[in-house]
């Protein structure tokens, strides 16, 4: 479970992140949605304790992110290409990643063949520099990156952006599939309402900063959506 409490964050006297009170139970496909500057990513970076607030707290599992390590293990995130180390090779990174949870040769060999269809041949053995690779390829490259210490939490900013149409819906399915076979609980921001609203079962709106809709996800929500936004 992750819980917020009176979280804020501001720069240069500017609230941009203004959450009183926000509870996201185990196994949830929770959504984010909003326009551009509204705090999304700032609210996952909170999340992750790559800010520090200036008020307020996040809680996983009932322990405070905040310079701690106890969550780490089992949250895994991919953010922006910044997550990459770019001069590794695709195998070079993975085997990099697969250490640092413990899993062996044999565990890193078994994860990449499960994401080998996500892959869709164009990620491994090409021996190119993960700088090298299209923005797509370099966001597949990070996704499976976050799943591959198996993590009870998965934390993914516009994980549809730049990848083709092809790899939006494989990504829609193995995201569907984590959430119906693992339980894994996921937040998940996006501009495309279609496919956010097809992946997760509540959607929150973000605007300047605060929650304006909090939406358990029914045949009517994309409509409900696509008419906040167009106003």
């Amino acid at each position: 479970m992750i819980k917020v409490s009176d979280l804020q964050k501001a720069y240069n006297g500017i609230t941009v992140l203004n959450i009183p009170a926000l509870t996201i139970p185990v196994g949830e496909s929770f959504g984010l949605v909003g326009n551009n500057g509204a705090g999304k990513t700032t609210f996952f970076r909170l999340i992750l304790d790559l800010i520090e607030p200036t008020q307020g707290q996040v809680l996983i599992e009932d322990k405070k992110v905040a310079r701690s390590d106890d969550w780490k293990t089992s949250t895994g995130s991919f953010l922006d290409e910044g997550f990459l180390i770019d001069f590794l090779t695709t195998e070079e990174y993975f085997t990099f990643v697969g250490k640092l949870y413990n899993k062996s040769e044999g565990d890193i060999a078994a994860f990449l063949e499960s994401m080998r269809d996500f892959f869709n041949d164009e990620i491994l053995g090409t021996k190119k520099l993960i700088r090298d690779f299209s923005k797509g390829n370099q966001k597949k490259i990070g996704i499976a990156a976050a799943l591959i210490g198996d993590p009870k939490i998965l934390i993914l900013d516009e994980p549809f952006t730049a990848l083709d149409p092809s790899s939006q819906i494989r990504l829609k399915r193995f995201l569907t599939e984590l959430q119906t076979k693992f339980n894994m609980t996921m937040l998940i921001s996006s501009h495309d309402l279609n496919h956010v609203t097809e992946v997760c079962k509540r959607i929150v709106v973000l605007e300047k900063g605060k929650i304006v809709k909090d939406l358990n996800t029914d045949a009517d929500t994309l409509k409900e959506l696509e008419s906040y936004f167009a106003v």
